[in-house]
Order: C-alpha cells, then structure tokens, then sequence
C-alpha cells in the first residue's frame, strides 16, 4: 500500500507541469499584444501628419499603448511567479537582469499585482472613454465607473484580507 501511496504522491506532484503549457500559451499571447502594440504605434506616427485625425486621437492611441503594455507586464508577471510557484524554479542564477521581484512574488502578492494591473488598465480604459464621452450613453459611461470602481473596491479588499492574515500569522 505504501508503494502505491508513493506512486501516487509522484503522479500528483508531476502534473504540476500540466500547468507549463498554459505559461507557454501566454507568453504566445505576449507575442499577439506585442504586434497589436506595434500596429497601433504605427498608426499613432503615420497619424500626426494626417489632417483629418480628431481632437483626442494621438492621446487615445497613446493611452491604448500603455494599456497594451500593462498588459503584455501583467501577463509577464502571472508566467514569471505561477511558474515559480507552482512548476518549478526558474534557473537564472545571479543573471544580472533578473527582476529584484522574481521568486520573491507569492500567491497573495500575485493577487495583489493583479488587481493593480486590472485596476490600472480600467483607469487607462476609462480615462479612453471620458476623452469621447460624446460616443458614449450616460448609461454606458456609468456602467464603465460603475466597473472601475467595483475593481478599485475588490483591491482594497483583496489588501484588506491579505493584511488580516497576516496579522494573524504575526499573532501565532
């Protein structure tokens, strides 16, 4: 019984690596936002010599960059430490480009770079919408702050909850 228990244990801790594939599928989806990235920088430059391009155009496509690029750091972030926490060590070294953050990023600091990614990118996003609020309803532009602000409050009590457990851990 012993043995099987041990096989058992072996196969449960080896199909951590069932996880690599999505990593490595996220880092592909990295590639996809770095060519929606250079699109939109590519419009962005051949843009400001176009006569007909309107009032907040340049700032929109700028905004819709730094949204991209949140993004492609947000997903870099979650391959980095889900790989690190739950597959496997990343073999770098003392690679003098390794981020200071890397194998220090648990699951609840994961959590929270999370949700300030999401909750940068909604401020990115809405910011986008107040810039052409005349395209925009009443409604929808309420729905947007309406999200935003129930991204904001999930942070704060994501933070909430992780400092609560914390301060139980220091407690015992």
């Amino acid at each position: 019984m012993r043995s099987f228990e041990k096989t058992l244990e072996a196969g449960i801790f080896a199909s951590r690596w069932l996880l690599a594939p999505f990593f490595v599928g996220l880092i592909l989806a990295i590639l996809v936002l770095l060519a929606k990235f250079m699109k939109e920088l590519f419009e962005l430059i051949t843009n400001v010599w176009t006569a007909g391009a309107g009032e907040f155009d340049s700032v929109i496509s700028i905004l819709t960059l730094v949204d991209t690029a949140l993004i492609a750091s947000l997903l870099l972030i979650i391959v980095f430490s889900g790989y690190e926490n739950f597959v496997s060590k990343i073999g770098v070294g003392v690679h003098e480009d390794r981020p200071a953050w890397m194998g220090k990023v648990g699951f609840a600091d994961l959590k929270l770079k999370l949700i300030g990614a999401i909750v940068a990118i909604s401020a990115v996003e809405l910011l986008k919408a107040f810039l052409v609020s005349s395209q925009y309803t009443n409604e929808q532009l309420a729905w947007k702050v309406g999200i935003h602000f129930t991204f904001v409050l999930s942070g704060v009590f994501f933070a909430i909850t992780d400092w609560i457990s914390e301060s139980r851990k220091r407690d015992h």
